[in-house]
């Protein structure tokens, strides 16, 4: 069987007694009903991951005994900075879930000029709290023990001047090149516009900071889509989806 993962931002030491978050305790003690003496993974979303023994359960708390570290790594060797405009609601939530769970390395939420979410700062910080549980909850299914890096929201301009990535693609339906006759790189940056497409200004933006289009298809994807087609296809092409 395999054994439940929690994620736990604590300095995971083998012998040390954790009392784990309150999401833990709905998961292993309501949902789960694990019992004292079974085991569970614990991670700290910086690459660490810990068998642990579940030593009290109750209502309010679960108390755990953290073994050895586990030399197992999910990581893949590609490091991917994905740029996205952001969309409304669960097609944003979906991106980052599924991004997560094809290995992206970190996501960074973009304006642009036909980006349909306006954002107070109260607003944004619900939001990056939000997406941050998300990516989490992705990285508890999927096996990843390295949560990818939410960075805050800005102006599309902003990063494509910082975007250092070897290889920045942005998707556009006028790709020359195909990737399978790139060399390999060690990192992408991947843009991915709004439901309505990036302006031609947007796009010559993009060019000048040394972004290539990519095209994956014939099909218009869907902007919660072309993210996991483009990610799947880099994985597949220089990763480590096999």
């Amino acid at each position: 069987m395999r054994l439940p993962r929690v994620y736990e931002p604590q300095p995971l030491i083998e012998g040390a007694e954790l009392s784990l978050n309150d999401s833990a305790v709905q998961h292993l003690g309501r949902a789960l009903r694990m019992r004292p003496g079974e085991s569970v993974l614990l991670f700290d979303g910086a690459g660490h991951e810990h068998r642990a023994e579940l030593l009290d359960l109750r209502k309010r708390s679960v108390t755990v005994r953290v073994g050895p570290a586990s030399d197992r790594s999910v990581e893949s060797a590609l490091l991917v900075e994905l740029g996205l405009v952001m969309s409304r609601g669960e097609r944003m939530d979906y991106a980052v879930q599924k991004a997560t769970e094809l290995g992206v390395s970190r996501i960074v939420p973009l304006f642009s000029e036909r980006c349909e979410v306006k954002l107070s700062s109260e607003r944004q910080d619900k939001r990056m709290q939000h997406w941050l549980q998300v990516a989490i909850s992705a990285c508890e299914q999927c096996g990843r023990s390295r949560v990818p890096e939410i960075l805050l929201p800005q102006p599309l301009s902003q990063w494509l001047a910082r975007c250092d990535s070897e290889l920045k693609l942005v998707l556009h339906p006028d790709a020359a090149t195909p990737l399978s006759q790139r060399r390999v790189p060690a990192s992408v940056g991947l843009l991915v516009g709004p439901e309505g497409g990036l302006s031609d200004h947007e796009i010559a933006q993009a060019r000048s900071a040394g972004f290539e289009s990519l095209q994956l298809g014939p099909r218009v994807l869907r902007t919660e889509t072309a993210p996991v087609a483009a990610l799947s296809v880099l994985q597949y092409l220089w990763g480590d989806l096999a």
